[in-house]
């Protein structure tokens, strides 16, 4: 089916859709450095594109409304509704960025709606955001489904994504035409999380996992400055990740019991001491990238048009491929 990427920043449901045998005939994105980043990665000649989604005219959607469009796709602005931030809702201008996606599937009348943002949009200002999403929905004539789901269920062992990452998928299906239920999806043997605890010594607590399947702490924004995830390193015993790592088949990171995963890093700087003979590093930004599910290729493309901070950020803000992919084949 042919879909329209909005907010679609590095373009992980890009990604996931085509994967799933679905075509991309559009995109908006307002970030000029994601933008880069999406337009090396992806062969977009020739595709229909605008930078402010509030831009886009009647004439626009009337072009769009003649593409043949069937999945609209949007990962809209989560920081007014996610815990780490104020929690603005729909009186944050990001958070009226939900309204721009019912505009556009008014006129275009796509047969699904796929959005993606972060689990606290369930419960901010008492599940009464939710529950205008949903109304707003149903006005335009959607039915929807939605789950919580999780990047580290979706790690396979030819893309490894062991990232404590949910947020909440919601799916619009038009009435009146022809579909099947998507959700729930359920994972089979799923990887238990195991957060040891807090380090603090003189710095700032940090979470960590320490645990043989260990899970990494959700990416952020983080966007460099020091503030980048981190993973401890062990000279003495040399336990490998899996994939995450630089080429070589995965970085050494151990602790007592085990594989110590990805940090979650706070502001603190350069490497210190911690249980003993283990040091922390910084992941790097490739590291990040397939956390989220981005081959290789992809990542060197952007790396070629971006600065370690933009990748870091933008690896932050994506959504995971492996969930789009997963979602995607479910799409008929």
């Amino acid at each position: 089916m042919k879909f329209l990427d909005l907010f679609a920043g590095i373009g992980g449901f890009r990604l996931g859709l085509e994967q799933a045998g679905h075509e991309c005939v559009g995109y908006v994105e307002w970030d000029k450095y994601a933008r880069k980043s999406y337009e090396a990665i992806h062969n977009t000649e020739g595709e229909w594109t605008a930078h402010d989604i509030t831009t886009v005219t009647d004439d626009d959607l009337r072009t769009l409304a003649n593409m043949g469009i069937e999945i609209i796709t949007g990962g809209f602005p989560c920081q007014s509704f996610s815990v780490a931030g104020k929690r603005g809702g729909f009186n944050d201008t990001r958070g009226t960025m939900f309204f721009e996606i019912a505009r556009i599937a008014k006129q275009i009348k796509p047969r699904i709606i796929l959005l993606e943002n972060v689990k606290g949009l369930l419960s901010h200002d008492k599940g009464n955001t939710f529950g205008t999403i949903l109304h707003t929905l149903d006005e335009l004539g959607y039915d929807c489904e939605w789950q919580v789901l999780n990047t580290k269920d979706f790690s396979t062992k030819e893309r490894p994504t062991p990232q404590n990452r949910e947020r909440v998928f919601i799916i619009g299906h038009l009435r009146g035409t022809s579909r099947s239920e998507v959700l729930p999806i359920r994972r089979e043997n799923e990887t238990p999380i195991s957060i040891a605890g807090y380090l603090s010594e003189g710095f700032e607590a940090v979470n960590y996992v320490l645990d043989p399947k260990g899970i990494a702490k959700c990416l952020t924004t983080m966007g460099g400055g020091n503030r980048e995830p981190k993973v401890l390193v062990n000279e003495p015993k040399v336990v490998t990740v899996g994939n995450i790592g630089n080429g070589h088949g995965g970085y050494d990171v151990v602790s007592d019991g085990g594989l110590c995963p990805t940090l979650k890093a706070r502001d603190y700087k350069g490497p210190i001491q911690v249980l003993r003979e283990k040091k922390v590093r910084k992941l790097t930004p490739r590291e990040c990238w397939r956390l989220q599910g981005f081959p290789d290729w992809a990542f060197e493309r952007a790396a070629e048009v971006n600065s370690d901070s933009q990748l870091y950020k933008q690896a932050g803000n994506s959504v995971t491929v492996n969930v789009i992919y997963e979602i995607g084949k479910r799409l008929i």
